[in-house]
């Protein structure tokens, strides 16, 4: 709290048909950073379509909730995790905001002091990325499948810089509005990698900082799920390497996704579209409040 002084802070979750868990973060959030110590000035719930209570459980909980479609109505709907976390932007007045995932179990308020720390106590810090174990099967670390096999050898080849950071697509992260509102989001679930290598262009290694939180727990993905994340991520990747000159492409990536399910006739296909549109820096938008004279830092 002293580190906080005038700075304000938002609490971010986004949220697709998490009702068996929202709520509990949502009501251990509000009691212990705005109720005991008052360290978050504002709890928002984005709900992304969800079909099941999450937005009435976020609500009794104690979040401002807002559907996902209805923020900036002028703008085209886009899908995907990432134009949730986008459009927080807009309906948001913190300084610094925090992003959590909706269906952590186990959730305790560590995970949000942590990554507001680096943001308090030193002002050349811009962005951070939680770290943790994620324990899969009841191994320790046997989550982060698509972490291992796809975003680390991706920022290992090219973003070596980005190498050190122990969860690079994880969900709980921190930074300041005058960095996010300066870089694109990524819609889909390449968002994370594509914030990661954006800020780093924008605002340097030094700016980028990561805190072990320690254990996160929640639900996991099929493997065909796993498939379609990994692809965006790709995707995310690509469409970055071009922008940044590392790659000359001759040919446009296939936006498509084929893949098969055993059936008693055999495997069947199913194909799927995984590009992933990307929104534009939030300062760019018409109708965003930002106050865009603030520096940086």
């Amino acid at each position: 709290m002293a580190a906080k002084g005038t700075t304000t802070v938002s609490v971010v979750l986004p949220a697709r048909n998490e009702a068996a868990t929202v709520g509990e973060i949502v009501t251990a959030i509000r009691r212990d950073l705005m109720e005991a110590v008052p360290l978050v000035d504002e709890l928002v719930v984005i709900d992304s379509r969800s079909t099941d209570d999450t937005a009435s459980r976020a609500a009794s909980a104690g979040a401002a909730v807002h559907a996902q479609d209805e923020i900036l109505p002028a703008l085209k709907p886009l899908d995907g995790k990432g134009e949730a976390l986008w459009k927080s932007l807009a309906v948001t007045s913190g300084d610094l905001l925090v992003f959590v995932d909706a269906d952590l179990r186990s959730f305790t308020t560590t995970f949000v002091t942590g990554l507001l720390g680096p943001l308090l106590t030193d002002p050349g810090v811009a962005y951070v990325k939680g770290c943790y174990d994620r324990p899969l099967h009841g191994q320790r670390a046997g989550g982060g499948r698509v972490t291992e096999l796809v975003a680390r050898p991706l920022l290992n080849l090219h973003w070596p810089r980005l190498a050190g950071f122990v969860q690079p697509l994880a969900g709980e992260y921190a930074g300041r509005r005058t960095a996010l509102e300066r870089v694109p989001f990524v819609t889909g679930y390449g968002v994370e990698l594509g914030l990661l290598v954006d800020l780093l262009e924008l605002a340097g290694l030094d700016a980028l900082a990561q805190v072990d939180l320690g254990r996160r727990v929640h639900s996991h993905q099929s493997t065909e799920a796993l498939g379609g994340m990994s692809a965006q991520i790709l995707h995310t990747a690509w469409a970055r390497l071009e922008r940044q000159s590392k790659i000359v492409s001759l040919d446009p990536p296939s936006p498509r996704l084929s893949q098969f399910r055993r059936t008693p006739g055999g495997h069947a296909p199913t194909t799927r579209d995984v590009s992933v549109p990307e929104r534009p820096p939030m300062l760019t938008v018409d109708g965003y409040a930002g106050n865009s004279g603030r520096t940086l830092r």
